[in-house]
């Protein structure tokens, strides 16, 4: 999905999709807002799974997939900033963007 396309159903339709690969413990969607940020990398979708084994079939089946529309790009991240609900991108992400 785009900016300004998550919707309510959103967080259930990927918990569902990634309970395939295992247990879902907690989806987490993040909308950028930054002005110039790419649309196509603006809504962030976070899946914390209960094993990394069960993360790892996930990113292996959804990376270059497309959902909603949309290319999937899935990686990995850093288990810390997620804990700490930091899902911005950091500065650097950004000035790097433009």
């Amino acid at each position: 999905v785009g900016p300004g396309q998550v919707d309510d159903e959103l967080e259930g339709e990927v918990a569902e999709e990634c309970a395939k690969h295992g247990t879902v413990m907690r989806v987490l969607i993040f909308e950028i807002t930054e002005p110039g940020f790419p649309d196509d990398e603006a809504v962030r979708i976070f899946i914390l799974f209960e094993r990394p084994e069960e993360a790892t079939r996930a990113f292996i089946d959804l990376e270059g997939r497309y959902f909603g529309g949309r290319l999937v790009r899935a990686s990995f991240y850093d288990e810390d900033r997620f804990g700490r609900n930091e899902l911005a991108p950091t500065s650097e992400e950004i000035s790097g963007r433009h």
